[in-house]
Parts: C-alpha cells; sequence; structure tokens
C-alpha cells in the first residue's frame, strides 16, 4: 500500500469516545472525517457543547457504566477504529477517597469497559483501538494524583490489551500527550507561574494544541502502523524528555 492511500479512512468506521467539549477528541474527529472516515462521537453531556453539534451521530455516555457502554456497543454494527478521550481530573481534590474513586472509574475502568464491549467488532474489522494516556502516565502528579494513576493504568492496559489481541490481528496504541490547551487545563493555564514553567522546559517552547494530536492518531491507526502494537507515544513537545 502507498503511503498516501494509507491515510485514506473512506469506508471506515470510526468512534471517538470523549470528543464533545472539543478539545483533543474533537480535533481527532475531524481529522478521521477530514480523511474520509464515517465518525461518530460520545460525550457525557445530553449534546455536544461545541460547534459540532449535528456534524457526528452522537451518543451520551457515562463510560463508567459498563451497561451503557454495551448498549452503545450493541447499536453499532461494524467498527474499524475504536479511539478512547474519556477522562476527567479533579485537580487539587483527588486526595477524596470518593473523588479518586471516580477518576479511576472514568480514566481506566471505563478503558476496559469499551474493551470489552467493542472486541468482537474489532477483531471482525481487524482494526485498531487507541487510548489517550498522558505524560503523567510516566511521573508523578502532586495535584491530581488519582489522575497520574489512572493514566498509568491506560499506558498499561494498552499494553495488555495489545498482547492479548495480536492473535486476532487487533493492534492497541497509546497516545501520551503533554500540557495541551483544553477546557481541562483551564485551571492549570489560569496559574500564570505554571504556564510559564511549562514553556520554559518544553523544548519547543509552547504548550501544545488539540490538533498536535490528530496525526499521531491519524498514523496509528493507519496501516502505515502495521507493525505497531503496544506503544504507547509521546507527543509532548519534549517536555519528558528533559
Amino acid at each position: 500500500m502507498s503511503v498516501r492511500a494509507a491515510f485514506e479512512f473512506t469506508d471506515r468506521s470510526v468512534l471517538v469516545v470523549g470528543a464533545s467539549r472539543g478539545g483533543i477528541g474533537a480535533a481527532i474527529a475531524a481529522g478521521f472525517a477530514e480523511c474520509g472516515a464515517s465518525v461518530r462521537i460520545t460525550g457525557a453531556e445530553p449534546e455536544p457543547v461545541t460547534a459540532d453539534r449535528g456534524r457526528y451521530p452522537y451518543t451520551q455516555l457515562d463510560i463508567a457504566d459498563p451497561n451503557a457502554v454495551q448498549r452503545m456497543a450493541d447499536g453499532i454494527p461494524a467498527l474499524d477504529v475504536l479511539v478512547n478521550c474519556a477522562g476527567i481530573a479533579r485537580r487539587d481534590e483527588e486526595y477524596d477517597p470518593a473523588v479518586f474513586a471516580r477518576v479511576l472509574d472514568v480514566n481506566l475502568r471505563g478503558l476496559l469497559h469499551l474493551a470489552n464491549a467493542f472486541k468482537g467488532r474489532l477483531v471482525a474489522s481487524r482494526g485498531t483501538m487507541i487510548n489517550i494516556a498522558s505524560m503523567y502516565s510516566t511521573f508523578g502528579s502532586p495535584r491530581v494524583p488519582a489522575y497520574g494513576a489512572s493514566k498509568a493504568g491506560v499506558a498499561q492496559m494498552t499494553k495488555s490489551l495489545a498482547l492479548a489481541w495480536a492473535q486476532h490481528g487487533v493492534r492497541v496504541n497509546a497516545i501520551a500527550p503533554g500540557f495541551i490547551v483544553t477546557e481541562q487545563t483551564a485551571r492549570a493555564r489560569a496559574d500564570a507561574t505554571h504556564y510559564q514553567r511549562v514553556i520554559d522546559r518544553t523544548p519547543v517552547g509552547r504548550w501544545g494544541q488539540p490538533t498536535d494530536i490528530v496525526g499521531p492518531a491519524l498514523f496509528l491507526a493507519s496501516p502505515a502502523a502495521a507493525f505497531i502494537t503496544g506503544a504507547v507515544l509521546p507527543v509532548d513537545g519534549g517536555y519528558t524528555a528533559v
């Protein structure tokens, strides 16, 4: 297959979980749609809160509810690419056991629910799953300990699923973004000192944009990445290389 053809997703079915509020999920959905894919999205809200309202078929979903995830899967007859962008963080609140548990339910157990619900469809299509981990998969996060622990779990679960599903021709990889300008990072960016420290440490000298994650996602879903599974790809402007 030519390199040009590798990034043609016409007639491919893509589900992006966690794409209702703009940010990384919405950018990835738009990237796949631009490449010809049939895209559907989910979010926690009754309707998307961005300009994408009405652009894609939409399902309101609590990813922490395995029955809800299974009901959604039952309504999707075929799937080629599953992208899991769902995630929450509660800055300075996560040492509360109830908050800690909720973050893990969404960020980590939700991944398990998706994997269980969509395995059959991905096996049938010899498709691929892409999870959004985090740079916090690899180092401490004192203000978001549950988020960091859950994203480390996402990275590890990605590797386990890659091993378990390789025999079926299904590839599973993850992207570990660095500091990205999204709604979720709004509180952190409001701290001027923290905002500048990120820029000072990041070799490319800026915060990332959601569109910075699109190319890596398209690549990992494409035949150009046919020999890649179980990888956690840092997309952080070099932050974790320092």
